[in-house]
C-alpha cells in the first residue's frame, strides 16, 4: 500500500489527520515512541499497544552500526525484527550530527562517525542513509540532513541549511522503495527567515512529509514557540507535518495548536525510568518519601495497565529496591499518559472545541496563553 495522508478536519491551526501506511493506519494528531535500537526500553510489543502507541521510531545510525541494516534485513526487516507490525518510522542519523558532534566529520559528501561502540568510521552519505533504512523497511524514512545547535554562528547555520536542501535532493533520488515514505527536514534554527527559505526549497522537490528539525537543541522555549508558527504555516497543508524531538506535554499542545501532526521524544521513557511520572496534576516523584505509604494509583481515572493494578507505595518501593518493573511500570504509564493526551486533542479537534482545550491545559500547566 501506498504512503497517504488524510486532512479530515482543522479546528483554528489544530489538524485532525490520517496517515495510512504498508503497515495500518495512524490517527493524527500522533505522538510516536522513540525505540532507538529496535526497542522502547524497558516495554514490549504488547505493552506498547496496550499504551496506546500507533507508530514507534528506530534509529538509522544505531541499527547500522549494531545488528547491522543487512542483518535486519535477511531476517525479514525491522517489522519482523522487533515483531512490532505496526507503522515504524526511522530518522536518518541526523540528530546523531547534533548529539555525537565530538566524534564526527562532516563536510558535502557526507558524515562521518567515529563509533560510540568501538571506534569504527562510519561514512553516512545521503545515498547509504536511504540504503540503510531501505534495508530496515521501515514505513517512514527521513532525508540525511544536518541538525545544528542552536547557538550556531549564522555563517555556519546557512551551510547547514544549504548542505541540508542538496542531502534532500540526493536522497530522494537515491530512494526506490514504492512501500515507504520519505520525508524532507527542515532546519534553519530559530532564524524565521532561513527556516522558510528552507521550507521553499524542500517542498519544490514534492516529499510525502515534512519534518522540523532542529529544536530542542539548546534554544528556549519562547525562541521554539516563536519559530514553530511560521515554520509549520510554511509548509503544504495537503501534508503531515513532523515536529521532531519535542517534547513535554505542554509542547505537544502547543505544537498542535500550530499545526503540527506528529510528534517524538524520549521523555515519557526517560523520565520513566528516572522515577518521574506524568499526571493531569503535573509530574510526580515516585522516589519522594510522601509515597511511601500512598495506596492510591498514579492517577485514579487512567485506564494504564500500571494504574489499574499498583499502588504509589509498591511503585516507590519498586526504586527505592533498585527493582527493575520500576521502570517498566513509570514508563508504561507515561507513555499511555501521552497517547491519551494526543486521543483527548484529537477529539477535541474533532468537535470544534480545541481552542478551550488548548487554554485549559495551558492554565493547569503553567503555560502562556496563545
Amino acid at each position: 500500500m501506498a504512503f497517504r495522508f488524510e486532512l479530515l478536519q482543522t479546528d483554528g491551526k489544530a489538524r485532525l489527520g490520517r496517515l495510512h501506511t504498508a503497515h495500518g493506519t495512524a490517527e493524527t494528531p500522533v505522538f510516536m515512541a522513540v525505540g532507538t535500537q529496535a526497542t522502547v526500553k524497558a516495554l514490549t510489543p504488547t505493552q506498547l499497544l496496550d499504551a496506546g502507541v500507533q507508530i514507534v521510531l528506530g534509529n538509522t545510525y544505531h541499527l547500522a552500526l549494531r545488528p547491522g541494516d543487512e542483518l535486519i534485513a535477511e531476517l525479514g526487516g525491522l517489522h519482523t525484527f522487533m515483531n512490532w507490525q505496526r507503522p515504524i518510522l526511522t530518522d536518518s542519523g541526523g540528530y546523531q550530527v547534533y548529539s555525537l558532534a565530538a566524534n564526527l566529520k562532516i563536510d558535502d559528501h557526507a558524515a562521518v562517525f567515529r563509533s560510540h561502540i568501538d571506534g569504527a568510521l562510519l561514512e553516512l552519505t545521503p545515498e547509504k542513509a536511504v540504503r540503510i533504512q531501505e534495508n530496515l523497511g521501515s514505513d517512514i524514512a527521513m532525508c540525511l540532513d544536518e541538525c545544528p545547535p542552536a547557538d550556531t554562528p549564522p555563517e555556519y547555520r546557512e551551510v547547514a541549511v544549504q548542505r541540508t536542501i542538496h542531502w534532500a535532493e540526493r536522497c530522494k533520488a537515491a530512494h526506490r522503495r514504492a512501500d515507504q515514505a520519505l520525508f524532507a527536514i527542515v532546519q534553519g534554527g530559530t532564524d524565521v527567515a532561513t527556516r522558510i527559505r528552507c521550507a521553499e526549497a524542500l517542498t519544490k522537490l514534492d516529499f510525502p512529509g515534512y519534518a522540523l528539525g532542529g529544536f530542542s537543541v539548546g534554544e528556549t522555549t519562547q525562541q521554539m514557540a516563536a519559530a514553530l508558527e511560521p515554520s509549520a504555516d510554511a509548509l503544504p497543508s495537503d501534508k503531515p507535518r513532523y515536529l521532531m524531538g519535542v517534547g513535554a506535554p505542554l509542547d505537544l499542545v502547543i505544537g498542535v495548536a500550530r499545526g503540527i501532526d506528529m510528534f517524538d521524544c524520549v521523555l515519557p521513557t526517560r523520565n520513566g525510568r528516572n522515577a518521574c511520572a506524568f499526571t493531569e496534576a503535573g509530574q510526580v516523584k515516585i522516589r519522594n518519601a510522601c509515597h511511601k505509604r500512598d495506596s492510591r494509583p498514579l492517577e485514579s481515572d487512567c485506564p494504564c495497565a500500571t494504574c489499574r493494578q499498583f499502588s504509589r507505595a509498591y511503585l516507590h518501593h519498586l526504586f527505592l529496591a533498585d527493582e527493575m518493573l520500576g521502570p517498566t511500570l513509570l514508563s508504561l504509564h507515561n507513555l499511555a499518559f501521552y497517547n491519551r493526551l494526543m486521543a483527548q486533542m484529537r477529539e477535541a479537534i474533532g468537535e470544534r472545541r480545541f481552542g478551550q482545550f488548548c487554554q485549559d491545559r495551558l492554565a493547569r500547566w503553567g503555560g502562556e496563553v496563545l
